[in-house]
């Protein structure tokens, strides 16, 4: 059995893999959930608007309905997990960019489909970014990587919730 001292096991690419992809999965998620919100409640949209605009998170819950697809189907460029992994990235970059587009008063249901997407495309990074670091990661690495992993993610609430 090959022993790792602990600075090879902690200090790798493989656990700075585990944390931008842990910051990239929790950004979007972190301003579904505070940013958009707030955003909403500072043009003054009522709660009950707002409270309903939560459902667009319904993507989180059902995810595994689509996660086989991802699995069974390849992307033509850069592999099975990072193909998918440029598409959601893509897409979910354009997707919260576009949202400074829009007023809360006058386009609301263009920013409830935009919040939608959103949310349609970070599950689906999930996805993608759990079986990714399964991949990569041996069994004695996995504990430490998915440490990193959920630490980036919880560290990424502090973008959105401190934004202007």
């Amino acid at each position: 059995m090959n022993k790792k001292s602990f600075k090879q096991a902690i200090l790798n690419k493989r656990m700075l893999i585990c944390i931008t992809t842990g910051f990239s999965s929790g950004l979007p998620l972190y301003l579904l959930i505070q940013f958009v919100p707030a955003l909403l409640r500072s043009a003054e949209i009522d709660l009950a608007t707002i409270g309903l605009i939560n459902l667009v998170l319904f993507p989180y819950t059902w995810k595994f309905l689509w996660s086989p697809i991802m699995d069974r189907f390849v992307l033509p460029f850069f592999g099975r997990r990072r193909g998918w992994m440029f598409v959601t990235q893509v897409g979910l970059i354009i997707l919260m960019s576009s949202l400074a587009l829009f007023d809360p008063h006058s386009d609301l249901t263009s920013i409830i489909v935009i919040v939608s997407a959103i949310s349609f495309f970070s599950a689906s990074q999930d996805i993608v970014i759990d079986a990714y670091r399964r991949e990569i990661l041996p069994d004695d690495e996995l504990g430490a990587g998915n440490a990193f992993y959920a630490q980036a993610y919880r560290i990424s609430s502090f973008v959105p919730y401190h934004l202007p």
